[in-house]
């Protein structure tokens, strides 16, 4: 595959970052912040974030794991957050290819509507289970969600953007 002008070549990403960053994620989510319907999900950007950019290691399966573990902390409907982690990665691999191609700003609006699906199959499997509807500020999640991309980018892909060992016999 072509790079883009202007891009630069990034190192393989290391399994135990991914993880790391799937855990602090993880970790963030279970603090005690309290859960504010406009709270953006920071472990779904970190899910997107690696479905895209590491469709092979991050998955569905880590998708479902993830949340899995999110609707037991919250005592949610077990595979309510599953069901929209696992629908959210998998259209995030779906479009990563296409999505690499753009720019920062533009990754961000395309990512928008999965985020929105995600929180909207959420709220129906809440919904449908008798749960009560959270109010319109549920609207602001997606939004600020999609607004953390350039965040995620710039933090998760840094360690890959370090310069590699200089060797004389090597061009790149």
């Amino acid at each position: 595959m072509i790079l883009p002008r202007g891009d630069p070549l990034l190192l393989p990403a290391s399994p135990l970052f991914i993880a790391f960053t799937l855990l602090a994620a993880f970790g963030w989510h279970l603090l005690p912040l309290g859960r504010a319907p406009a709270m953006p999900d920071l472990l779904a950007v970190v899910l997107v974030f690696w479905s895209v950019h590491q469709p092979r290691r991050v998955g569905i399966g880590v998708a479902f794991a993830c949340g899995l573990g999110v609707d037991v902390h919250q005592g949610a409907l077990l595979g309510q957050h599953a069901l929209a982690y696992t629908l959210l990665s998998y259209f995030a691999i779906t479009i990563h290819r296409r999505l690499l191609w753009f720019g920062i700003a533009q990754q961000a609006l395309q990512i928008l509507p999965l985020f929105v699906a995600a929180h909207a199959v959420s709220l129906a499997v809440r919904m449908l289970a008798g749960g009560m509807f959270p109010g319109w500020s549920l609207l602001l999640a997606p939004l600020l969600e999609a607004a953390l991309w350039p965040l995620a980018a710039l933090l998760l892909l840094a360690p890959q953007r370090r310069a590699p060992d200089p060797d004389q016999n090597r061009p790149l």
